[in-house]
């Protein structure tokens, strides 16, 4: 099996387990249990499937998007990250819809995250003190768990726009479109979004803010 089957296997186990053990919120919409509706009332995915005739030959209406359906993916990796103040999540898509990595923010590999500073300041001033100069950022990560398939002319789906640090990352990998949801902006750190739009234009890198079809989705634990 060369890397590239190797890639997409992984992936595949990986979702079909996420898929069937995991709820996850979508959009930044809050935590609610919302009972099976039609897609037109609050824009909820699902469908009363005991309300369908069993002799109606036409597919089901309401189902995600391609856009939203990564994204929605980049949203429920944020949920495993440990970061008690940013939950960050990326999605690796190459051009033809296959996944190719997923990652949201965290500490490196074999890096105890019950040993390392999750702070964002240090009351020392000391900023060894602080998760900065640790954690790895979910872009980053989505391209390294790719199990050695390429970037080069993917799409990745973001739930946040990146850095300038990631933005460097993004273009030395080949990536050819950024899909962001929301663009982060910190009074003390605008410089670092601002360079990162300038890298990213000037290597022709496409950058677009994904414009969800759906206002949140609801995956309930019970057999279809």
């Amino acid at each position: 099996m060369n890397s590239r089957e190797l890639a997409l296997v992984s992936t595949a186990t990986v979702f079909g387990a996420l898929a069937s053990a995991l709820a996850f919120r979508f959009f930044l919409s809050p935590k609610k249990h919302f009972p099976h509706t039609n897609p037109s009332q609050n824009g909820v995915v699902s469908q009363n499937r005991s309300s369908r005739s069993p002799f109606d030959p036409s597919k089901r209406t309401g189902y995600l998007s391609w856009d939203d359906y990564f994204m929605a993916i980049a949203f429920l990796s944020a949920e495993r990250s440990k970061d008690p103040n940013r939950q960050v999540g990326a999605c690796l898509v190459s051009q033809n819809g296959v996944i190719l990595g997923i990652g949201y923010n965290g500490f490196p590999r074999g890096c105890s995250d019950d040993k390392l500073p999750w702070a964002k300041k240090s009351k020392s001033g000391d900023p060894l003190e602080t998760k900065y100069p640790y954690v790895c950022h979910a872009e980053v990560n989505a391209i390294l768990n790719t199990n050695h398939a390429s970037a080069a002319g993917q799409r990745l789906y973001v739930t946040m726009f990146p850095c300038n640090e990631c933005a460097k990352i993004i273009i030395q990998a080949g990536v050819s479109e950024v899909i962001y949801f929301v663009e982060k902006r910190l009074s003390d750190s605008d410089i670092i979004y601002v360079a990162s739009h300038k890298l990213l234009s000037m290597a022709g890198v496409k950058v677009r803010k994904h414009q969800p079809q759906m206002n949140q989705i609801l995956i309930k634990f019970e057999e279809p």
